[in-house]
């Protein structure tokens, strides 16, 4: 069995344990939910297990399975990320506690570089036909780009049917398109766009260089009412916005991915997003609307906690609640938006309460000491074997060495297999469970000397003992194992690592006793030094008290002369 483990261990690569925050280093970020505005019960445990699902499937999404996400409390949800590639970008995006909406675009305009000259808020208004597409990506329908063709300008991704066909133009577009829900009046001086001079001169003083207003996290903005929003982008593409109410929320989203073009499309990565069956008829009628617009009420804005992820154009209406965004995208950016399509909109609102940085060094002192305080912890236990049990200590210590070998394998694999890894308090289960493990060599012990004691030669005293031992070994791990279990069913955290780490030794342990350590006194019984109780071998039956009258079956009692009879 171990060479097995081994040999898939050295095969895999996995040859040392997957380690925790605590231990390898990392980043803990705690997140306390709070009531918005008139859902004064929300903050219940089902919406905090449905946001510990989304914020570790947002997690996953970075490949960082061993990353921890669980409750604390009734209010807190910690995420525990260890020290990687992917760290701080995860700890970052983790930490948005998104809501996702769909809002149409009723204004938009490029942002002035930092100390640059302010552009004109409101560009060039063109058809969809004549908007310049995504900067160095084709249209669903124009050939690839190159040197030559390449168009210029800022990127403005396409919203296209799911298909990639030919979507069929749109019809004449009234004189002033709808570009807010059919169902909304516009306020008391607001344009036919729902923009009053208080809103616009909002949007004009609107800085997107500065960082409050383009991170992620901002404070969530109104659902029912316009509203101005700079893009998540920086740099010569940035925008900021004018915003209508929310038109989709984001949990309408059934699911999300990055792609290349689909049916011999060339091009550049896209995005595929798809709509459950109560938005997909909310997007075929909005989608039709906003096609009808001019530029840039054409267009559909993805926010994200007050930020605008990205702002797709619609050229016609799109059925069925499945379309594609292309644009200038990345492999990266494609999985970023895709993410956020498919993991940001959370049933609960969030703040950030807690950022803390664990070092790589502070965690390596930690293991450092936890591997000290298991090897005094081992120590210990040899020198108590030896002097107490004398030979048969060197069976209790052969029995923990294969039973060490045996959790360091099987830790290695299964931080492959389940994402398994080792904390601070995984590493105190394990050294917890020495003790569990050499219980059970000291009850078989025992029961063998208590056979010799009654006379009986090595042989027979080592099968005659092992049921009775058998019983009560397995009756004490079972206890141990279900202490385990439930406290790792009832436990948060790392405190699980403790409990997964005792039950998986104790299960061991029983396969140790049964496999090595049973075996191998058997074996030990045919060996002159043991079978003939030498002094050394801790089975001296003179030192036991063992019963002479029927001692050894008729063999002379040690140290009693030829011939002489026992009174």
């Amino acid at each position: 069995m171990i060479v097995a483990l081994y040999a898939i261990m050295f095969s895999t690569g996995d040859k040392t344990p997957r380690l925790g925050i605590d231990l390898a280093g990392g980043t803990s970020v705690t997140l306390t939910a709070k009531a918005d505005q008139g859902r004064n019960g929300a903050v219940n445990k089902r919406n905090m297990q449905t946001a510990v699902e989304i914020i570790r499937q947002r997690v996953n999404a970075f490949g960082v399975s061993e990353a921890e996400v669980q409750t604390e409390g009734d209010k807190n949800i910690v995420i525990s990320i260890p020290k990687g590639k992917n760290e701080k970008e995860t700890a970052e995006q983790v930490g948005q506690t998104a809501k996702l909406f769909f809002r149409p675009v009723l204004e938009a305009a490029p942002v002035a570089p930092q100390g640059g000259t302010k552009l004109p808020l409101t560009p060039p208004s063109t058809p969809p036909a004549s908007a310049p597409p995504a900067a160095g990506t084709p249209s669903a329908s124009a050939p690839p780009a190159t040197e030559s063709n390449k168009p210029q300008g800022r990127v403005i991704p396409n919203l296209k049917d799911a298909s990639g066909a030919p979507t069929p133009p749109p019809t004449t577009p009234p004189a002033t398109p709808p570009a807010t829900p059919p169902t909304s009046t516009p306020p008391a001086g607001a344009d036919a766009n729902g923009i009053t001079p208080e809103l616009r001169a909002k949007f004009a003083d609107l800085d997107c260089n500065r960082p409050e207003n383009r991170g992620l996290g901002a404070e969530p903005i109104p659902e029912d009412k316009p509203t101005v929003a700079c893009s998540r982008t920086q740099g010569e593409n940035a925008e900021k916005y004018i915003l209508g109410p929310v038109l989709i929320p984001g949990t309408d989203v059934s699911s999300s991915k990055a792609q290349l073009p689909q049916n011999g499309t060339v091009g550049g990565w896209e995005v595929e997003l798809k709509f459950s069956d109560s938005g997909t008829n909310k997007f075929t009628k909005i989608t039709g609307d906003l096609a009808q617009g001019k530029y840039p009420t054409n267009r559909f804005a993805i926010d994200l906690d007050g930020v605008v992820v990205s702002a797709p154009s619609v050229k016609s209406e799109i059925p069925g609640g499945s379309a594609v965004i292309s644009g200038d995208f990345t492999r990266s950016s494609a999985n970023d938006l895709s993410n956020v399509l498919k993991y940001g909109a959370l049933p609960l609102s969030f703040t950030k309460s807690d950022v803390t940085t664990v070092s790589a060094s502070l965690g390596g002192d930690q293991l450092r000491g936890g591997l000290i305080a298991g090897a005094i912890g081992i120590v210990l236990v040899i020198l108590y074997s030896l002097f107490y049990y004398r030979g048969l200590g060197l069976v209790s210590i052969a029995s923990l060495v294969v039973s060490a070998a045996l959790t360091y394998a099987i830790m290695c694999l299964l931080g492959r297999s389940i994402g398994f890894a080792l904390n601070l308090p995984a590493v105190c289960g394990a050294i917890a469970a020495i003790g569990i493990t050499v219980d059970s060599f000291i009850v078989y012990f025992e029961r063998i000397r208590d056979e010799i004691r009654e006379g009986r030669t090595l042989r027979p005293a080592v099968e005659k003992a092992w049921p009775r031992a058998r019983r009560t070994i397995l009756v004490s791990d079972a206890v141990s194992f279900l202490a385990a279990a439930v406290l790792y069913i009832v436990s948060v955290g790392k405190v699980q690592g403790f409990a997964f780490t005792l039950g998986l030794t104790t299960l061991l342990d029983v396969v140790v006793v049964f496999l090595f350590t049973k075996p191998l006194m058997t074996m030990l019984a045919r060996r002159r030094f043991f079978a003939d109780g030498h002094k050394w071998s801790g089975l001296d039956p003179v030192a036991l008290g063992a019963n002479q009258r029927q001692s050894y079956r008729g063999r002379r009692p040690r140290g009693r002369a030829a011939g002489v009879k026992e009174a």
